[in-house]
Order: structure tokens, then C-alpha cells, then sequence
């Protein structure tokens, strides 16, 4: 859901860095950690992915039994003005791809080129003639049929009877290639097992996605991931050092002292409009400035019969949305403490009007305060005051909330700006989502 600004934040997860930790292993189906530094690298250009939560690609899930292949853990997110982005070994040998970590859709995607090259340089597309573990899913592969549920568009056969999808984003953007099998190789010992992706042919983004939400399609689920954890840090504001942050395969060390909600889960073949059942759904309570909590009815959180109130977490959306109910509240009460400072007739990327222009952002904060998100079990997610508005340019600050209606969602999204210096763990067995402070500049 990317809001489109013109240097966008990305935070990169480089595997080439990562510090790799195995617990005794010898048992085939016993869990692993992995643990990753995270620093974030700017890109010349974004992608808005606001649909990718409900982009899901639901079919009959092929168990795969390849020896020594051990459990997994590991998270995604949507593309917008801030992603997390994963470099992957993909293949064998591996060649290292940049995915976004995206919690919110189910295809994995990697981008692909058919044309052997004499360099590879780091971010060179995927080469599936140096991979022994590439195939293409032919037509007759059970997911390459007509409608499959919750897929963007049908999937259809190619002049080579090969698999054939095409993926849509809500700004235009999309990616299409065939459906393909592929493996992640982390070591000679650690491997996935080969699982459906696809392998995209000249995106109009730079990057894959990395598919991590429910679905049975996603790489959390065909990887066997167990959970998967991840600490954003704090957004560098001026030139200077990358910031860096910490991404956990498997178990925490830290995890101890978090604090965990149950996800609201649906029940197996529900259909609603505006509901994604695949989500990480968070049984939220209500919003908080400071001390006063805001007049929202609980219900405005919670899904209706026709899904709409859905509230998600997703650490691919940058910003956080809400629906007008609460969004409405929310602005009402901003007004009334900081509405001579806001920027009268400004909307940020068509999603939020509560903006200031050379304001003191220090004041700002200091009279609006603490945002606390409330959850079920006493559970907050609090952006103090001083990380509470968004540099989105010119001079420009914004409360990081924006509309969701204006995305053509129904939802509440809980994104990554709300989730600074905060660990996020997604425990996809007890299912449950558990939250810790922590400087995640430092953290380990």
C-alpha cells in the first residue's frame, strides 16, 4: 500500500549478513532458528500493493517429504513507502533475490529472465537454467484450472502448455510468468522444500514478493514455518547511518517477556465481501490518545457479517487505516487539540487530510500524545508522542493514519509505522501474535 513518495524507505533483510544459528538438528523434523540483521536501503521507486491482502491464491496444498529438510519459520509484508525487503537464496546453487516480506498476500513471486548473462550482479533476476531444482507447473498441475478461488485473475495455459498467472495491484501495477517449483537453499543442510512460486517475467516492480499470510499457497505454510518474528527500527529522518533492525526464523530468545493476543479466526470455506480470512486478524478494542480513549464502539474492530471491520496487522502497509467510523473519531479529536496547526485542504496521497506544514512536530506530539491501540488481554501497541507524525516530504508532516475506504478496502490495517521499536512474533501453530518493546536498533 505504498503512498507514493519519491524516495521510499525500504528495509532490507540481507541474507549474505545474516548470523546463522542451528540447535541440534539431527532429528529430521525438529525446529530451527535463523536470525537476520535488518537495515533499511532506499529504492528509487514503490509499488502500491493495497489489494495483497485479499490477493490470496487458494488449491489443494501437495505435500512435499524430501529428507533433511527442516521446520520453518518466516515473515512477509505488503509494498508500501516502508517494506521489508528479504534477500533470498533461491535455487541451486542459490541466487541471491530480493522479496518483500509480506504478511498480507499468499503468492510468492520471484522476477525472472531467460536470458543467460556474463555478470550476475547482487540484485540480477532469478536465471532458472543454473538451477537444478527449477520445473515449470504444467497446464494440468491441479492450480492451473479456471476461477480459482481468491486468485486476482484466473490462471490460463501458455503456447508451451505451461502454468500462466497474472498478478494485479490496486495502482496497476502487476506481475505475470508461469507458476513454477522452486526451493530456498540456506546451506548445504537447510533447505526448503520445493514449493509453489511464481516466476515473473519484466515485473513492474524491482522486487518478489514474499507470500507469508494464512494461506495454504503461502510460503509460511508450504515452507512449514512454525514462527517467524521481526523488529522494526526507527526511521532514520536524516542523512547518515542505515538503522538496523533484527528478523527471527523460528524461536525468539527474546519471546519470554512478550505479550500475545489470540488472532480471531473463521470458519473454513466462509465467504464474506470485504473479508480476508487468510489475515492475521487482531481482536482490537479501541484507540487511545494519552489517557482519553476515544468514543469507538469495539464492534467498529471487529468484522461484520459482511467482513467489513476487519482489523489486520501488516507489516508491509506503512501506514495505518482505518475505517470511517474510526477514522472519522479519531480526527475529531485531533482537531480539537492541534486544528489551528493542521494544513487546511491537504490530503496526503488522497488517504489522510490530518497534515501539518512547518509546524513544530515536537509540540504536535506533545499535545496530541501517546496513540495507544488496544487489544484484547490488556495488549497496546503505543507510538509515543515523539514518533506520531510521518516525514512524507516538502516540509510536510502527517499523523501516520489514513482512510481505508480510500483504498477500496473495509478494513482496519495496522501497519508498520505503528510497529517501530516494537518486536511483532507470529506464532502460526498456537495461532497467536505476540508484541514486545525493544530498541530494535540493538536488539538480538
Amino acid at each position: 500500500m505504498s503512498l507514493l513518495q519519491s524516495n521510499t524507505l525500504f528495509l532490507c533483510l540481507c541474507f549474505s549478513s545474516f548470523l546463522f544459528s542451528l540447535s541440534t538438528q539431527e532429528k529430521q523434523n525438529e525446529p530451527f532458528s535463523l536470525f537476520f540483521p535488518l537495515k533499511t536501503v532506499r529504492l528509487g521507486s514503490s509499488r502500491n500493493a493495497s489489494t495483497t491482502f485479499r490477493d490470496s491464491l487458494v488449491s489443494k496444498y501437495r505435500k512435499n517429504t524430501r529428507p533433511k529438510t527442516a521446520s520453518y519459520n518466516y515473515k512477509l509484508s505488503f509494498q508500501y513507502s516502508m517494506a521489508l525487503i528479504v534477500s533470498l537464496p533461491v535455487g541451486t546453487p542459490p541466487q541471491t533475490q530480493e522479496m518483500v516480506l509480506d504478511t498480507g498476500s499468499q503468492l510468492s513471486w520471484i522476477k525472472c529472465h531467460m536470458k543467460a548473462l556474463k555478470k550476475f550482479p547482487p540484485t540480477a533476476p532469478f536465471d532458472p537454467s543454473r538451477s537444478s531444482t527449477f520445473s515449470v507447473l504444467p497446464c494440468t498441475h491441479p492450480i492451473c484450472k479456471p476461477r480459482v478461488p481468491d486468485f486476482t485473475l484466473p490462471t490460463t495455459c501458455d503456447q508451451n502448455r505451461f502454468c500462466h498467472y497474472s498478478y494485479f495491484y490496486a495502482d496497476g501495477t502487476f506481475a505475470e510468468g508461469n507458476l513454477v517449483r522452486e526451493k530456498f537453499t540456506f546451506s548445504r543442510s537447510v533447505t526448503t522444500p520445493p514449493f509453489i512460486l511464481g516466476c515473473a517475467k519484466d515485473p513492474s516492480d524491482t522486487n518478489g514478493i514474499l507470500g507469508m499470510n494464512l494461506g495454504r499457497l503461502s510460503f509460511a505454510s508450504q515452507a512449514k514455518i512454525n514462527k517467524f518474528s521481526y523488529c522494526v527500527p526507527t526511521r532514520q529522518t536524516k542523512p547518515g547511518s542505515l538503522p538496523t533492525g533484527s528478523f527471527y526464523l523460528g524461536n525468539n530468545p527474546n519471546s519470554r517477556w512478550f505479550k500475545y493476543v489470540d488472532l480471531l479466526t473463521f470458519p473454513k470455506g466462509l465467504r464474506a465481501p470485504n473479508l480476508d480470512p487468510l489475515a492475521f486478524t487482531l481482536p482490537m478494542q479501541g484507540i487511545r490518545l494519552g489517557t482519553q480513549k476515544l468514543n469507538i464502539p469495539p464492534a467498529v474492530f471487529r468484522p461484520d457479517p459482511s467482513g467489513s471491520g476487519q482489523t489486520m496487522i501488516d507489516s508491509g502497509s506503512d501506514f495505518t487505516f482505518l475505517v470511517d467510523e474510526a477514522y472519522n473519531a479519531l480526527r475529531e479529536e485531533i482537531v480539537r487539540r492541534v486544528g489551528l496547526k493542521m494544513k487546511r485542504g491537504y490530503v496526503y496521497a488522497g488517504v489522510t487530510d490530518m497534515c501539518f506544514q512547518g509546524a513544530d512536530t515536537t509540540e504536535i506530539g506533545r499535545l496530541v500524545g501517546d496513540m495507544v491501540f488496544e487489544f484484547d488481554k490488556g495488549v497496546e501497541i503505543v507510538a509515543p508522542k515523539e514518533r506520531i507524525l510521518a516525514d512524507v516530504g516538502g516540509g510536510i508532516h502527517c499523523l501516520a493514519i489514513g482512510r481505508s475506504n480510500m483504498l477500496g478496502a473495509a478494513s482496519n490495517i495496522i501497519g508498520n509505522f505503528h510497529q517501530q521499536n516494537l518486536w511483532v512474533e507470529f506464532d502460526l501453530v498456537r495461532r497467536k501474535v505476540g508484541f514486545g518493546k525493544a530498541d530494535c536498533r540493538r536488539s538480538v
